[in-house]
């Protein structure tokens, strides 16, 4: 094994709810109310749909708001890895990864284990270039044990639900996580600092149909069979965490472009901020029911209020 490389599972795809759009001739990113599956080839106008984009389409009169999939380890941090992380804008490549607590840093001597103090006390992450960032590897299908999709984020709300959810189902399945019918759902919520604005993360539940007691049977029976066939999934959850440790940054050089461009713009739209005066705050209220009419668009969803600007979360 390459030492310095850290070998992730491998990737056939991406699953994302937004895409990098091009407006006033700079590329930024957009957020959307649903997911896509993407194939890893990009095309001038984006990244190409994977198949499977269709596929689970097929059928449905509504937006791909579900997504049936696997894990493919017992160990939660093996199927989602979050830290915070910094990159360089100009070259695109990672420059710092901590979890609040140590780091690996390049500097002009080299890589440098250092500690981390989160980036709201690090003076290396001010102005917000220091960020959560979330890589969730799934199985979608069955084509594939060993080929996964990936889900990236920098939202709070995913990356903490994330967490928690496969936490919880490791717990309650005996360490049978690998082996659970699981769905990645789209979820909505409005925030006092979204200003109304639905915000959209991602969460993990059982597959839809199917109750608690349900998955845990099927778990149960799925984990039986891998081991008479021989399955040792202990043996490749170590060597998934032996290869995710061999190097100091997880993603490669070819693909940080396109993750900053998408998670890290130079440039992003910010939500107005409320006027304090009488007559600044009618006026204001006067050109957003304006606005409003002139779009006449009905709400997304029953969660997501009247507005149509979404934000991922």
């Amino acid at each position: 094994m390459l030492k310095g490389l850290a070998i992730t599972p491998p990737v056939l795809g991406r699953i994302s709810i937004g895409k990098v759009v091009e407006k006033n001739g700079k590329r930024l990113p957009e957020k959307d109310d649903q997911f896509t599956i993407t194939s890893q080839v990009q095309g001038k106008d984006g990244w190409l749909l994977h198949p499977l984009d269709d596929e689970l389409r097929q059928g449905k009169e509504e937006k791909l708001r579900s997504i049936p999939v696997r894990l493919l380890f017992n160990e939660p941090e093996l199927n989602f890895r979050a830290d915070y992380t910094l990159f360089d804008r100009q070259s695109g490549r990672p420059v710092c990864v901590g979890n609040g607590e140590t780091c690996k840093r390049v500097t002009q001597d080299g890589m440098q284990s250092l500690p981390c103090p989160s980036p709201d006390a690090c003076p290396l992450a001010k102005g917000g270039t220091c960020r959560p960032y979330g890589r969730l590897n799934v199985l979608i299908g069955d084509d594939d044990p060993l080929g996964s999709f990936v889900f990236r984020t920098t939202g709070f709300n995913s990356i903490r639900t994330l967490a928690a959810r496969l936490h919880y189902f490791q717990a309650i399945s005996g360490n049978r996580l690998a082996c659970l019918p699981l769905e990645l759902r789209l979820r909505g919520k409005s925030t006092r600092q979204s200003y109304g604005t639905p915000i959209f993360y991602v969460d993990l539940t059982v597959r839809g149909g199917m109750d608690m007691a349900a998955a845990l049977l099927t778990a149960n029976e799925l984990d039986a069979q891998r081991q008479a066939a021989g399955f040792d999934q202990i043996a490749l959850d170590e060597a998934a965490q032996r290869g995710i440790g061999n190097g100091a940054f997880e993603d490669s050089e070819e693909d940080v472009s396109a993750i900053v461009e998408e998670f890290y713009p130079t440039e992003e739209n910010t939500a107005p901020i409320p006027q304090t005066s009488q007559h600044r705050s009618k006026t204001s209220l006067a050109e957003k029911l304006e606005h409003q009419a002139q779009r006449h668009n009905p709400p997304l969803d029953n969660h997501s209020g009247s507005s149509h600007e979404i934000t991922q979360a």
